[in-house]
């Protein structure tokens, strides 16, 4: 069904005279009379009956306005959105992992919708490990993520931000508390916390073990950084984890790492396979200029 002939219907509807409705619609009347007679024509009822030089609906052509008028400002509304989305607004659907959604992630969206006063942009934010983060990515659930480096055959692209220190954590009372620095190797008589297979930080951490060519003793695994934290608080073994303030509030102490040398860069990630709406390109440009 021709949506120039919808809204000529609509208009004709409203003004109910054929000569005024065309000239508000800028078309001549005869195109306006071949406009409502193909509808009636596709529909195969009058929509119009004359009376005099008035024209009314029938009562078909009441119940087709009412949903011609449905669709026309549904249709305008996507068209709105659309225009609106190409102008750089909309929503942005970030995935993150939670230590970055402390402080960095949240500053960094502050700062850009400062930086964007007169734009229509909301942000969804959504925490995870790094392969649910990756997982959401391909599923088209976010648009981007900030986490550890994804896996070459996953073909994203994936960007260094920052990079963060990696810690040792120990219970208050543990034999290593005594000292502020410590050596990988004098980990290995103590039973370990290890991250989840599933986290990004586990391949870093296994890559540390590999490079002194030591294969640590492995007594927990589990995803979050949090919780490893908080057994190892509670004396359930040592652990590695990137440094966070959330480290200085548990009865723990935090030893830095003298060898090997020890660093986790996270990225931001996206899917250069699907298109890049205008607003979260801008805001993957904006934390281009300010990464560090």
């Amino acid at each position: 069904m021709n949506l120039f002939y919808l809204r000529y219907f609509v208009t004709l509807a409203h003004v109910q005279h054929y000569t005024k409705a065309a000239q508000q619609l800028c078309i001549t009347r005869p195109s306006l009379s071949h406009a409502v007679a193909q509808l009636e024509k596709e529909l195969g009822l009058p929509l119009f009956e004359k009376y005099g030089r008035k024209t009314s609906l029938t009562q078909f052509g009441e119940e087709f306005l009412i949903c011609a008028e449905h669709t026309l400002s549904t249709l305008d509304a996507g068209i709105e959105d659309i225009r609106r989305s190409a102008r750089g607004e909309g929503m942005i659907r970030l995935g993150l992992l939670r230590t970055l959604g402390i402080e960095y992630i949240p500053r960094l969206a502050a700062n850009f919708l400062k930086e964007n006063p007169d734009l229509n942009i909301q942000f969804t934010f959504h925490t995870g490990i790094t392969q649910a983060l990756l997982d959401g990515l391909s599923a088209k659930k976010y648009d981007l993520v900030f986490c550890s480096q994804p896996p070459a055959h996953l073909n994203f692209t994936a960007i260094s931000l920052q990079k963060q220190n990696l810690v040792v954590i120990t219970p208050k009372k543990h034999p290593l508390a005594v000292h502020h620095t410590v050596d990988l190797l004098d980990t290995l008589p103590y039973p370990q916390i290890f991250f989840d297979k599933s986290s990004g930080l586990r391949s870093v951490v296994d890559q540390m073990f590999e490079t002194i060519g030591a294969e640590p003793h492995i007594a927990y695994e589990t995803e979050e950084d949090q919780v490893i934290a908080g057994l190892v608080a509670q004396g359930f073994g040592i652990a590695i984890v990137p440094y966070m303030d959330l480290l200085l509030k548990l009865d723990l102490n935090i030893l830095q790492i003298s060898s090997p040398p020890c660093e986790r860069s996270f990225y931001m990630v996206h899917n250069g396979a699907v298109f890049m709406p205008p607003a979260v390109r801008r805001f993957r440009d904006f934390v281009l200029r300010g990464r560090t």
